[in-house]
């Protein structure tokens, strides 16, 4: 099956209606759902039980590596700021003080599907730090022979020689964020790096060997215009990297106070935000890359386009993959772990990490316990996000009865359609995914005010 990607413009009455605030779902249950009882005892006997499966199904790590040298006044990660690259080395020596507590508790199953450094910008490591962490990490997990190894980069201040240093280690996947090339837009936003710098990067990836090369690209950014975000497509697409990923910008001030530094006058209204959207679909279609889950595209030949073409794509925390195992161990501050029926994450500050790590604990900071009904809805939600389909059987359909009922609207709406079992969003209802989503969320009715992003 192939999947057809139109672009219809919603009306004005549609656009401010489903216009609201909802999850992202990158997990489910959300964020705002884990509970601060789920501490380290609690990841541990999860760990355990990851353990206990069977020693040849492949695990998922991801490693958090928080430093930058300047603050991205758009960003919502976990960062810490500093010019000085030898603050990473305590850093590194409580991470693998981590990884035993860790792989003492899984066992003998310690094969590697996927392995992600995200940040951060992973690259604010010297070259002899990028090849301790990594000589510490192949001494306790093995990487399987055909294993995604991924990493972000800044391309303004990633160097070649890291770059290569990375590839001979054995990583295969380089994402690299760009946000948008226009000054204004960058100048606003403290992210500076000039088309190339981008460009000389993604050549040396492709000289190196790096498959599946990414750039991220953010929309609803101060000053962003159809101008302006026309000639950053332009460049991108004359770059043509394998993958891209657009995000919505999420404005959160009074969660994320730095982004009190952009001016909130200059945001794009949603009609317009939703039409620099349409125009990255158009430009991408056009240029013959395909539809990836809500907001990445690929190249036809790219892994990613072919399985969602089958309905086989899968999602975590790192993203779209192919690789999806059914546990994600996470090290690092705020690292979150789906592991054994659970989700973990640990603590943001580094003093804390660090004092956890050093007494022997995991860093566990909240979590929550999946129940079955959790685990039901987790899956549609994941089809729907991914593949913008479920077939929810016969016993599905029974079990969501509620949920078929508040999804006529959506039909009204031409949002989506539904054969017997089967529910597929239309070309239209793409553009609300997260809305359809949020009928099958549980908790979002009982959640006191949860702080989430407008969908649109």
């Amino acid at each position: 099956m192939e999947t057809r990607f139109d672009l219809p413009t919603p009306s004005e009455e549609l656009l401010a209606r489903y216009n609201v605030a909802g999850p992202r779902y990158t997990s489910y249950p959300t964020a705002p759902e884990w509970r601060g009882d789920f501490g380290p005892d609690a990841l541990a006997e999860h760990l355990t039980l990851a353990g206990a499966r069977e020693t040849s199904e492949p695990l998922s790590l991801y490693v958090h590596l928080p430093f930058c040298r300047s603050l991205c006044w758009y960003c919502g990660c976990n960062v810490v700021i500093s010019q000085d690259p030898s603050a990473a080395d305590r850093y590194i020596d409580h991470l693998v003080m981590e990884m035993d507590l860790v792989a003492r508790r899984l066992g003998a199953r310690r094969g590697l599907s996927q392995l992600h450094w995200g940040g951060g910008t992973p690259t604010f490591l010297t070259e002899a730090q990028l090849e301790r962490l990594w000589t510490e990490l192949t001494r306790r997990f093995t990487l399987l022979p055909d294993a995604e190894v991924a990493i972000e980069v800044h391309p303004a201040l990633t160097t070649p020689g890291q770059l290569s240093l990375l590839r001979q280690l054995g990583f295969n996947r380089v994402s690299m964020g760009l946000q948008d090339f226009d000054p204004l837009v960058q100048q606003t936003t403290n992210r500076l790096q000039t088309p190339e710098q981008t460009r000389a990067l993604l050549e040396h990836a492709r000289a190196l060997g790096f498959t599946g090369v990414n750039f991220d690209l953010i929309y609803g950014l101060p000053h962003q215009d159809a101008e302006r975000w026309a000639r950053t497509l332009a460049a991108v697409l004359e770059m043509r990297p394998d993958r891209l990923a657009v995000y919505s910008f999420a404005f959160m001030p009074d969660v994320l106070k730095h982004q009190k530094r952009m001016p909130a006058q200059a945001l794009p209204a949603a009609r317009t935000k939703l039409e620099l959207f349409r125009a990255a679909c158009e430009a991408f279609l056009t240029a013959g890359y395909r539809p990836i889950g809500m907001d990445h595209f690929a190249v036809p030949e790219d892994e990613l386009a072919r399985a969602q073409a089958g309905r086989r794509l899968g999602r975590n925390f790192q993203g779209y993959t192919v690789k999806a195992a059914s546990d994600v161990v996470a090290l690092g501050s705020t690292g979150i772990s789906d592991v054994g029926g659970a989700y973990a994450q640990n603590v943001r500050p580094l003093p804390s990490y660090y004092a956890r790590v050093a007494e022997g604990r995991l860093a566990t900071e909240r979590g929550i316990v999946l129940t079955d009904d959790d685990r039901r809805r987790r899956a549609v939600i994941t089809q729907l996000m991914c593949n913008f389909w479920t077939d929810l059987g016969d016993e599905g359909a029974t079990y969501f009865a509620p949920e078929l009922e508040r999804l006529r609207a959506f039909e009204a709406d031409g949002l989506l359609v539904r054969d017997g079992t089967q529910l597929e969003l239309t070309a239209l209802g793409r553009l609300f995914v997260r809305n359809v989503a949020m009928v099958f969320d549980a908790h979002l009715a009982r959640a006191a005010k949860p702080r989430f992003s407008r969908t649109v």
